[in-house]
């Protein structure tokens, strides 16, 4: 099967386990990144950083897919705005998922999000655009993942849970079945959580 080229739009952390994923799953050849000015022309992984965000309109129509490379550690907005910009400018944005993941064909997930190596997510689940769904985490059956969430490492989502857009869980966290997390939560790593979280609150660990 042909490969589609993709650019990656964040040249940071994140990116580098982005390129190992997309590597890994064989279907986009990458053709180069967006990052900050002081980095164009540098390297990350032997693929070129070949822009910034203002070089987007240029760079989609020259190539079809993009992906937002730029990590979510409690903030969403920079992922937001970037994903936005894109979509304005033309490009599209696949799915990337590692083929050391298991994703239900029974579950639904939307474009430009990526799952990473050792994530599980079962039947019944849904998945929204532009989520990181990070190593080793756990979505159980029935489960909803609102668009722009980072379900970080090793998050354990038991069946039913409702996530709100622009979320951040840290990692280690445990969430119970049936609970809903609102927009713009952040569950501070290794929170376990026995109740559910209204929009824009922030938890810490083992809130019952």
């Amino acid at each position: 099967m042909a490969q589609s080229t993709i650019v990656l739009i964040g040249a940071g952390g994140h990116a580098r386990s982005c390129i190992d994923v997309i590597e890994q799953q064989g279907s986009y050849k990458i053709a180069g990144l967006v990052g900050r000015e002081n980095e164009v022309g540098q390297q990350l992984f032997g693929y070129p950083i070949i822009g910034t965000d203002r070089d987007l309109p240029a760079l989609a129509v020259e190539y079809k897919y993009a992906l937002i490379t730029v990590g979510q550690v409690i903030n969403p907005d920079a992922r937001i705005g970037l994903y936005e910009q894109a979509q304005r400018d033309g490009f599209l944005f696949g799915k990337v998922i590692s083929p050391l993941a298991y994703v239900s064909p029974r579950a639904v997930t939307g474009a430009g999000t990526i799952i990473m190596h050792g994530a599980v997510i079962n039947a019944g689940a849904t998945v929204g655009e532009n989520c990181i769904i990070n190593s080793h985490s756990l979505i159980e059956h029935d489960s909803e993942v609102g668009n722009h969430c980072h379900i970080s490492t090793g998050v354990v989502l038991n069946g039913s849970v409702r996530v709100g857009e622009g979320t951040f869980v840290g990692s280690g966290s445990k969430v119970r079945e049936n609970l809903v997390l609102g927009q713009r939560v952040i569950i501070d790593m290794g929170t376990i959580l026995y109740s559910s979280v209204s929009d824009y609150k922030r938890v810490a660990s083992k809130i019952k």
